[in-house]
C-alpha cells in the first residue's frame, strides 16, 4: 500500500527532536510523500529546504489567513519566488478563519483571492484553510469559477454536506484528517461516505488531530492510514483500495509522477 500525507508541518518545533526519525517512520509505514505546507514566509522556506532534504518530501509555500495580518510588505512576493523553488507543487494554505480573531476579513479574502491568482500564475493547486468561514470561502470561490476553472483541495475538511457538494461542484477536492476518526463525530463521517471517490484525500495536518488511538498526543505523517482506514470502512473499500483511490487523487491534483523520484 502508498500512502500520501497530503497536508503536514514537519517545521514545527514539536518535530525538531525527531525530524529524521519521523520522516523515517512515515516511510516504513508506506507513506511515500510528505507535503509540508507553510503558514507564513518563514515555514514556507524551510519547507522548501526540507524537500530538498527529504526524497519523500514536498513543499506547498502560502501566508496562512491567522498570518496575513502580521505579514511583510514584501512577503507575499517573496512566496511567489518561493513558488519556482524544486519540489513546490501547490500554494498556501490560503483561505478564511472566523474562529480566530487574529485579521480582519477582509484582508483574508485579499490574500486568498492573491493565493489563487498565484495559483492559476504557476499552474499549481491552492490548499484551503477553512474555519467557520464556510460561506465566506464558498463566495470567494464561487467569484474564482466564474472566471476559469478551480484546481485546489479543502484542507482538513469539517463543513457539512452541502457545503461539500458545492466545493465539488466548484472543482476541489476535499482532504480528510484525524477528526474523522474522532468519537460523535457521524456527520463528518456522513459527508465522508458521500462525496465522489475521485475528489478524495487524506491527510495528518500533523502535528495537529492525532487520529484514534493516538488522539491527545503529537500526530506524525505515519499516523495518516488511520483515518484512510477509517475512510475505506465508511465506504466500504479495502483498505489496498482506498489507498490506491487516495494516492491516485493526490497525484493527479499535485501532479506526482507515478514512480517517486
Amino acid at each position: 500500500m502508498e500512502w500520501i500525507d497530503t497536508h503536514c508541518h514537519l517545521t514545527e518545533e514539536a518535530f525538531a527532536p525527531d525530524l529524521d526519525e519521523t520522516v523515517q517512520r512515515a516511510v516504513d509505514a508506506g507513506v511515500t510523500r510528505m507535503i509540508v505546507v507553510g503558514i507564513d514566509l518563514d515555514t514556507s522556506r524551510r519547507g522548501v529546504e526540507l524537500a530538498q532534504r527529504f526524497p519523500s518530501v514536498y513543499a506547498v509555500v502560502g501566508i496562512q489567513p491567522n498570518y496575513v495580518q502580521t505579514a511583510g510588505e514584501t512577503d507575499f512576493a517573496q512566496i511567489e519566488e518561493l513558488s519556482h523553488a524544486p519540489k513546490v507543487v501547490g500554494i498556501g494554505e490560503t483561505g478564511l478563519d472566523r474562529y480566530w480573531d487574529y485579521a480582519p476579513i477582509d484582508r483574508q479574502v485579499d490574500y486568498f483571492e492573491r493565493h489563487i491568482d498565484l495559483a492559476r500564475r504557476r499552474n499549481l493547486p491552492f490548499v484551503v484553510h477553512c474555519r467557520d468561514a464556510e460561506a465566506d470561502v464558498l463566495a470567494v470561490l464561487r467569484r474564482a469559477a466564474a472566471t476559469g476553472p478551480l484546481r485546489g483541495v479543502m484542507h482538513s475538511f469539517t463543513g457539512d454536506l452541502a457545503t461539500a457538494q458545492e466545493c465539488v461542484a466548484l472543482g476541489m477536492h476535499l482532504s480528510f484528517a484525524g477528526m474523522l476518526t474522532f468519537k460523535r463525530n457521524d456527520a463528518l463521517r456522513n459527508v465522508a461516505k458521500a462525496l465522489p471517490a475521485d475528489r478524495l484525500l487524506v491527510e495528518t495536518d500533523a502535528p495537529y488531530l492525532a487520529p484514534a488511538p493516538y488522539r491527545g498526543k503529537r500526530n506524525e505523517p505515519a499516523h495518516v492510514r488511520y483515518t484512510a482506514g477509517l475512510l475505506a470502512d465508511l465506504r466500504g473499500v479495502s483498505k489496498d483500495d482506498m489507498a490506491a483511490i487516495t494516492t491516485a487523487n493526490t497525484r493527479a491534483l499535485f501532479r506526482f509522477p507515478e514512480a517517486q523520484g
